[in-house]
């Protein structure tokens, strides 16, 4: 009987075992998804040297046990880089008299970063908050309340922000009409992945 218990336990500790995703499961995910998770830590920093130290951050956050799905397992690792990048760049909202911070894309910009395609530039030529507003909701789809709670500002602030950087790219990329800029950035996502995959592997 109190072998059949003890069995019986153990089984269970190994089913739960295997729902759970392991710092080797996170390993394994970082490597194998290496060039995209970086990707996403460069296009939230616009920088770098802080994209690696953000990658390096989320897999030791990521690898440090947490109870994670397996199935949830890769949304996970993306989200530790966004909070990751969050917490190197800290973007706030500011302001002053009501004026956005925006940075214009001038055409001296777009000549200087020859490699990178206009979508992109104008894309990095943003200030943090409104990248990390247009980034998080629009190409990794959070939801606002999720984008605000990371961001720790109000659901107002990240929609005007969102609202905002669609707009200057929309008028850095010549799109017609503004208000769809959301909706073909979002249809363009993968065509920035791989603008951003061509940048990387091009020698400096």
């Amino acid at each position: 009987m109190i072998t059949n218990v003890h069995l019986t336990e153990t089984g269970d500790i190994s089913k739960q075992t295997a729902l759970y995703a392991t710092g080797a499961d996170f390993c394994r995910i970082f490597n194998e998804d290496m060039q995209n998770l970086y990707l996403l830590s460069l296009v939230l920093t616009a920088d770098p040297e802080k994209a690696e130290q953000c990658f390096v951050a989320a897999l030791d956050d990521c690898a440090a046990g947490n109870r994670v799905f397996k199935e949830w397992s890769r949304s996970w690792a993306r989200r530790a880089i966004v909070k990751n990048a969050v917490r190197l760049t800290a973007p706030e909202p500011v302001y002053p008299n009501g004026v956005s911070n925006i940075a214009v894309a001038t055409d001296a910009t777009n000549r200087a970063r020859p490699e990178v395609q206009v979508e992109i530039s104008a894309l990095l030529d943003l200030t943090p908050f409104e990248r990390f507003a247009f980034v998080m909701s629009v190409l990794e789809g959070y939801s606002d309340q999720d984008c605000a709670l990371l961001l720790g500002c109000t659901r107002q602030a990240l929609i005007a922000a969102r609202a905002r950087a669609a707009q200057e790219i929309a008028r850095s990329v010549q799109i017609p009409d503004g208000r769809q800029a959301e909706a073909d950035f979002k249809n363009q996502a993968s065509v920035i992945g791989q603008a951003f995959t061509a940048r990387l592997a091009t020698p400096a």
